[in-house]
């Protein structure tokens, strides 16, 4: 009777041990940093310009009145200078979109093909347009993002669009302005998809380790991105019917409590 008092007891030590067990949760990034020499990115993606992108180009000058046949209504009320000129006075917003060819029709010079180039490059062929045609002698170019973001979705603090406002954006930044991962959320598999000229890639990223994320090809990001991050298997066994499975808490629980009970009912036979 004492030994069989005894299994009883260590039974129901042994559930309520399982029960208490749960899968541990990888909230730690970079837990190889301290094993990891100093890490170059490979090949820093800056964002560049796609067929129905939007873009917002201004053109600057000594001569406030030359520059403004070069720029659209919105620019000059956007850049807020104080001039002769009638665009200061527009109340419309105009932007340039970029048709399904990769051009813009800019304004005296005509058609510039623009998909496949960045900021940068942008702003210096247009440039150079303006200077080799005579038609500005000093003219200061700026190219802003109007229309870019990436979406992130699953398991963070802020799901939502996110604007892309330059050149170089990473999948850090981009977590960052969700408000991070939540404490559900998988560091060890983020999914990233991307859609280039119609073709679909997917990458996947263990942010628990530094070498893996600076050398993805998803480190930065580009425009229309989506960003996923799964659920744990925590979060995963509460989207269950009472969150009850071989893993969840309260299964084990109920398992040692009929256990207990199995047992208390023995030795009340035995006894008797």
């Amino acid at each position: 009777m004492k030994q069989l008092r005894t299994l009883i007891a260590v039974v129901a030590i042994i559930a309520a041990t399982l029960s208490s067990c749960k899968t541990p949760k990888d909230v730690v990034y970079f837990q190889d940093i301290d094993s990891v020499a100093v890490l170059a990115v490979a090949n820093p993606l800056e964002i560049k310009i796609h067929p129905e992108d939007k873009l917002s180009i201004i053109v600057n000058s000594k001569d406030p009145q030359l520059a403004d046949l070069f720029n659209l209504p919105v620019t000059a009320r956007r850049i807020g200078y104080k001039g002769e000129s009638a665009l200061a006075q527009s109340q419309e917003i105009s932007i340039y979109t970029v048709d399904s060819e990769g051009m813009i029709d800019f304004p005296v010079i005509g058609k510039i093909k623009v998909a496949g180039l960045n900021r940068r490059q942008i702003s210096d062929l247009i440039k150079n347009e303006l200077i080799s045609r005579h038609l500005v002698k000093d003219p200061t170019v700026t190219v802003e993002f109007d229309n870019l973001f990436v979406s992130v979705l699953g398991e963070v603090n802020q799901p939502g669009r996110y604007n892309l406002n330059r050149d170089k954006v990473t999948l850090l930044d981009v977590l960052g302005m969700a408000g991070d991962l939540t404490i559900f959320g998988r560091r060890d598999n983020v999914v990233l998809i991307r859609n280039i000229d119609g073709k679909t890639s997917t990458y996947r990223v263990d942010l628990t380790k530094v070498a893996d994320l600076y050398r993805s090809p998803a480190y930065f990001v580009q425009q229309n991105d989506v960003i996923y991050i799964e659920p744990n298997d925590t979060r995963t066994r509460q989207s269950t019917v009472n969150g009850n499975n071989l893993r969840s808490t309260s299964f084990w629980i109920s398992v040692a409590s009929l256990l207990t009970s199995v047992g208390v009912l023995i030795v009340n036979i035995a006894n008797n």
